[in-house]
């Protein structure tokens, strides 16, 4: 039996009033005041977010490069140190074992950033690769060690600026610096999952519950707000941003969900290329597609999409989004029905409804 993980700043979200719920093994905060409350702020002024319970693990020296280029489906090969990259993990099949950031630290040390609920299998799947591998190479996992806050929305960077030693200004995106924050060192990369501008900070574990309450202190005044997984997943959503085990499994491609532009088959071989070539070139059979529905209903994950009454496929993801005001889904359907403004419905509670495959993102930041 397996006994649920907190991260250091549990106690923070308790005395925020945080409704806690179990994810990916760990006691996380859902909600404070209300999700909608939170998925506004980010829109609108800025959330803070406790991360902490995803994995990271590094993996250094000669031989790191050569293992993750066969690792992953991306190309590491032009990173340069203080740049991230985003990248699936294959196995054989070209199912996905994750989804996960890459930093590049030094010349010879990499980051890699992964699902909370896959930390432990990531790590097993990553070792067994390398026990295939050449030498010269260590990967330790530091998921214990480090805290990680994500700090999202338009106001951002004038919050963070308030306590970093380092100017945010030409921090591009996917690139990180190293600076200190409220006086701990962090490193600040400029990344997020919301479809906003915002930054995640990577520092020691056991300080990340003092720079959460110098954060919320430095945004008091610009609208910063506490925010839990439930706005993170609506944020996430709007942007049609994959979460792995709707978007992404072991039983779905990249090209299937869509995300044929992190697969480069210009490299050599990488684990899982064999397999997505004959995918590529007999056609790929389903694609992930965004649906707004036509008729009152809210679509679920797993709920089965229809065309003239035949099923073509089913929901990933699907819920009300609060920028956009209306019910929308995600779906992989058969690719001969993935055609934006095609008439689909949606089974909800032993009813067809009516709804209609739009283009994603439903959201872009700045506008709808």
């Amino acid at each position: 039996m397996t006994t649920e993980k907190r991260t250091t700043l549990y106690t923070k979200h308790l005395a925020l009033g945080a409704k806690m719920v179990e994810f990916g093994g760990w006691q996380m905060p859902v909600q404070y005041k209300g999700i909608l409350d939170e998925h506004q702020a980010v829109r609108t002024k800025a959330g803070l977010f406790d991360v902490s319970h995803m994995g990271e693990i590094a993996v250094c020296g000669s031989g790191a490069l050569p293992f993750l280029q066969k690792l992953l489906t991306n190309d590491l090969q032009k990173m340069s140190v203080g740049q991230a990259l985003y990248s699936p993990m294959c196995d054989p099949t070209g199912g996905i074992v994750d989804d996960l950031l890459v930093y590049r630290i030094e010349a010879e040390k990499y980051l890699l950033v992964v699902n909370a609920g896959n930390k432990d299998k990531d790590w097993e799947w990553i070792n067994d690769q390398a026990a295939n591998s050449q030498q010269g190479m260590e990967i330790r996992d530091l998921s214990d060690e480090i805290g990680l806050l994500a700090l999202q929305g338009p106001l951002a960077q004038e919050i963070l600026t308030k306590l970093s030693t380092e100017s945010l200004e030409n921090l591009k995106y996917y690139h990180f610096i190293f600076s200190q924050v409220a006086g701990i060192e962090a490193v600040i990369s400029r990344t997020g999952y919301t479809g906003e501008d915002g930054f995640e900070l990577y520092l020691a574990a056991d300080k990340a519950p003092f720079v959460w309450d110098e954060l919320l202190d430095a945004g008091q005044g610009l609208g910063l707000a506490p925010a839990g997984l439930g706005a993170r997943d609506t944020l996430r959503f709007e942007a049609c941003l994959p979460l792995y085990g709707h978007e992404l499994s072991a039983t779905i491609t990249p090209l299937e969900a869509g995300l044929g532009f992190f697969v480069a088959w210009s490299k050599e071989n990488f684990i899982g290329k064999e397999a997505l070539l004959k995918q590529k070139e007999a056609g790929i059979p389903r694609k992930l597609v965004g649906f707004s529905m036509l008729e009152r209903g809210i679509p679920r994950a797993g709920y089965t999409i229809k065309k003239d009454g035949v099923s073509i496929g089913e929901v990933s993801s699907g819920t009300y989004a609060p920028t956009l005001g209306q019910n929308l889904g995600l779906g992989l359907v058969s690719s001969k029905e993935a055609i934006v403004d095609n008439e689909i419905s949606v089974s909800i509670r032993d009813k067809d409804l009516k709804a209609k495959i739009i283009k994603k993102p439903f959201y872009k930041k700045g506008g709808k």
